[in-house]
């Protein structure tokens, strides 16, 4: 009887222990969210530090340069003017016979030897241009590339000029249509040019100052001018190009003074 009894205590146990659940795993804690707190607080106050970097940099490109710009055209209209009211100094020989006006000292990089108008940008629109097309030049005023013809002459007169900086003598370069008109004045006359055409070009492209525009080795038979800017704004991505000519009846007298 005992035996039985024993047996069938064992039996239960057994069945017992197999009855019970096994142990349940414990809980993984969840990650801690005070570090991914913290990592995109600094994320975000870099994205903001970022952004006012960038805004004051645009604010400097776009207005502070503006007024470097425009202090430096005014004193090359104030030097121009005074340089263009001097009377023409007369050539002597050694025995002290007049032979006629003086050739003009050369002209240097940064100083000024015309004033551009363009009537579609406004009456008000007016800048002197400079010898030089260096970044230097072209943070006073539109350039004239050097060794192209000046103003007037037979060739092709080459002028460059910012965008969107520096006063963007060019900002609205592509509203210029065939048969506008261009002025460049110089001590005594206006040449006013008539647009022809325009068209953009790799950065690289030099066959737009060519004597002839894309033809090397040509020699010239028309009076032209070629702008360059930047495009499309903001942008040195590729070169816009506006072609004029200047005729015969074209040549106009001066008003007083560069302004």
């Amino acid at each position: 009887m005992s035996v039985s009894v024993s047996v069938s205590v064992s039996v239960s146990q057994a069945h017992l222990r197999a009855a019970a659940p096994a142990a349940l795993p414990s809980p993984r804690r969840p990650p801690a969210r005070g570090g991914i707190a913290a990592a995109a607080g600094v994320l975000g106050e870099l994205l903001i530090t970022f952004g006012v970097l960038v805004l004051l940099f645009a604010v400097y490109e776009l207005k502070v340069t503006d007024y470097q710009a425009a202090g430096s055209q005014h004193r090359l209209q104030r030097q121009l003017t005074q340089a263009w009211n001097q009377p023409a100094t007369p050539a002597t020989a050694p025995d002290g016979e007049l032979l006629g006006v003086a050739a003009p000292p050369p002209i240097r990089d940064g100083q000024g030897i015309a004033v551009i108008r363009i009537p579609r940008f406004g009456a008000s629109y007016h800048w002197v241009v400079v010898e030089g097309v260096s970044t230097a030049d072209l943070q006073l005023g539109p350039g004239h590339y050097p060794g192209t013809a000046l103003p007037g002459q037979l060739g092709n007169t080459v002028i460059s000029g910012h965008r969107t900086t520096y006063g963007h003598p060019f900002w609205d370069a592509d509203t210029l249509r065939v048969g506008d008109s261009i002025h460049l004045q110089v001590r005594d006359r206006v040449y006013r040019y008539r647009v022809t055409g325009s068209h953009t070009v790799d950065p690289g492209n030099i066959a737009v100052a060519y004597p002839v525009p894309g033809r090397p080795g040509v020699q010239p038979a028309s009076r032209l001018l070629t702008l360059t800017t930047c495009t499309p704004r903001f942008s040195a991505a590729q070169r816009l190009v506006i072609t004029a000519e200047l005729t015969t009846g074209d040549v106009l007298p001066a008003p007083a003074g560069a302004r």
